[in-house]
């Protein structure tokens, strides 16, 4: 019929499979494990592979290496040479043999004064790196007092005698208050608290000694007796110090304000337990161990403070200024 749909016999489609289950991926397999070199293997040297160089290549190297090596051993020994000081030289080549190497010295620019310079350099240079490493906060090894050991008698000339303490006063100028101090030792026992502390004394010489020390922390006198505004340093000078004739030798030092407040610095009044012997400065000395013992003036008289850096008796004799350890 006309608009009748036409029926068709469609075959009856198969029923479809279900899908196979998703294929799982096989577990992956960790490489084996690289086997370990001993370590005394993992640091040896590679083997070596020889090189094939011509003879007269080498022969002509060895030529240049000794004319460089003689020529580096001669300088260095000429250097060492005109740094020596003059009586040290007298003594390792008396005679005109010195004399000549002198005269080739000075003819090849290297004179006394331009030694004094370059030494003069070398010391500033160590002084600067020695005050830039320097902090409050490190202190110096303490010792029980059963490690005490022998102090010698250091005077660089005879031992004052005992003249001098019934009058003696420390004169303290350079304060903010404009006055000038005069403190008997009386004054400073009476005002400020004792301390003690067992340390090392370390000489220039090359011998060092544990020393049971007692006295009053500069920090505390500093407190007491404030410097003016500008001060950055302390010139402790005594008045009493003699020669090896046993003439008059003033010996003085200088020390810079953050040393002097250092927890460790004193001016010490004690030794051993009890005052102090002329023998290791009487009634006052200064003590810090941090310094070597050329700054650790005994029977100090005078304490001055100063803007700029004032004298110091060693280096002025061409030592180092800052003499830290």
């Amino acid at each position: 019929m006309a608009g009748d749909e036409t029926l068709r016999n469609v075959p009856d489609e198969a029923p479809s499979e279900p899908a196979p289950p998703p294929d799982h991926a096989a577990p992956a397999v960790a490489p084996a494990p690289r086997p370990r070199r001993p370590w005394r293997e993992a640091l040896a040297e590679p083997p070596e592979v020889p090189i094939e160089v011509p003879r007269s290549r080498l022969a002509a190297q060895s030529r240049r290496d000794f004319l460089l090596y003689a020529a580096g051993v001669a300088a260095t020994a000429a250097g060492a040479w005109w740094l020596l000081p003059d009586r040290t030289k007298a003594r390792l080549l008396p005679g005109p043999a010195r004399d000549r190497l002198d005269t080739l010295a000075a003819r090849a620019g290297l004179t006394r004064e331009q030694r004094e310079r370059a030494l003069d350099r070398a010391l500033t240079f160590d002084d600067d790196v020695a005050e830039a490493l320097y902090t409050k906060n490190r202190r110096v090894r303490t010792y029980g007092r059963s490690e005490v050991t022998p102090l010698p008698n250091n005077y660089d000339g005879q031992t004052p005698g005992p003249e001098y303490l019934p009058t003696w006063s420390l004169r303290v100028s350079g304060l903010a208050s404009g006055r000038l101090e005069h403190l008997t030792i009386g004054d400073l026992l009476g005002r400020f608290a004792h301390h003690e502390q067992v340390t090392r004394l370390v000489c220039v010489e090359g011998w060092s000694a544990i020393a049971w020390w007692g006295g009053i922390r500069f920090a505390d006198f500093l407190a007491a007796f404030p410097p003016a505004p500008s001060t950055r340093w302390a010139a402790l000078r005594s008045a009493v110090n003699l020669d090896f004739a046993g003439n008059s030798d003033p010996y003085y030092v200088s020390i810079d304000l953050e040393t002097a407040r250092h927890p460790q610095t004193l001016l010490a009044t004690h030794q051993g337990g009890r005052p102090l012997t002329l023998a290791h400065g009487a009634p006052l000395r200064l003590l810090a161990p941090m310094k070597l013992g050329l700054k650790n003036i005994k029977a100090v008289t005078d304490v001055a403070y100063t803007a700029q850096e004032p004298p110091d008796y060693w280096s002025q004799r061409g030592y180092s200024k800052y003499d830290g350890l």
